[in-house]
């Protein structure tokens, strides 16, 4: 809601700046514009955390809070900063390679790598410990392979979302959303964005089918029985055609397993997982209903 507010207050200019894209001492003026937009309750809410504002809500979730002890406290201690900039430089695939066996992954990077993406340090700080209970490996190896790959890959050289984790922000590329050459069209149909907080199962109540459903890595988070349940909600209330799309991070998911109405794309899953920003996942599965 604050972002679609922000969308329809400012300009492009005083958007970043408002976010926290581009560092800002007028975020106390421009959220008076803002705030306009907004409603009685959530004008009340933000108020009470303008805080969050004032340090640029971008970088205020947990999530972003738990790579920036990592980038503070830990990466220092193991790379320069003349060398992550190094890591992002334009190179061919084997130069990219090289650089990151040769240069990048010496031992201080895998030890507080493991140490930093441990069960218990994630679960503690980065994400909520009952996420893990469907995790029956090691974390902290598992995300170190992945990174292994991306690091070793062009691909990394211009992921904005690992930029934004060793760098602390979005220097060479913003996310879509906040790119100029979208701004204006967002802007001009951002009414069209409803948001509703609530369980999906009131969501289908209130608007009828979706045709088209991002689910991020929610499966993940659930034991068996209940993503048996979650996924057949979600077919019954799935126009004809409906298109799911969402990650595996660490636990195997897929909902076309459990449902013969749903076709899993496979080769469109294992081409986007292999451009997929979000490096750390281990698959990004797309289905659709027949």
């Amino acid at each position: 809601e604050l972002k679609k507010a922000a969308f329809k207050a400012l300009e492009h200019k005083n958007f970043l700046e408002f976010l926290g894209f581009v560092d800002s001492d007028n975020r106390k003026s421009l959220f008076s514009s803002v705030k306009k937009h907004l409603s009685t309750e959530l004008r009340e809410f933000w108020e009470e955390r303008f805080d969050k504002i004032e340090g640029g809500i971008i970088h205020n979730g947990k999530f972003e809070r738990y790579f920036q002890a990592f980038r503070k406290k830990f990466l220092p201690l193991i790379h320069s900063k003349s060398r992550i900039q190094k890591l992002f430089n334009t190179k061919t695939q084997q130069e990219q390679v090289e650089f990151h066996n040769k240069q990048w992954n010496n031992w201080r990077w895998r030890f507080f790598f493991k140490l930093f993406f441990s069960r218990f340090v994630m679960g503690r700080f980065g994400r909520d410990k009952s996420f893990m209970k469907q995790v029956k490996f090691s974390v902290s190896s598992y995300i170190l392979k992945k990174s292994k790959a991306h690091l070793s890959s062009l691909h990394c050289q211009d992921n904005y979302l690992l930029e934004y984790i060793l760098k602390g922000n979005f220097e060479n590329n913003l996310p879509h959303y906040a790119r100029k050459k979208n701004f204006e069209s967002i802007k001009k149909n951002i009414d069209k964005l409803v948001t509703f907080h609530g369980f999906a199962e009131e969501t289908f109540s209130k608007y009828g089918k979706f045709n088209k459903f991002n689910l991020s890595n929610i499966f993940e988070y659930m034991n068996k029985d209940d993503f048996h349940t979650v996924t057949k909600n979600l077919i019954i209330n799935a126009e004809e055609n409906a298109i799911y799309v969402y990650w595996n991070l660490m636990v195997s998911r897929r909902m076309s397993v459990v449902s013969k109405e749903l076709t899993y794309n496979e080769s469109l899953s294992e081409e986007m997982t292999k451009r997929d920003n979000g490096f750390f996942y281990s698959h990004i599965i797309i289905e659709e209903k027949q």
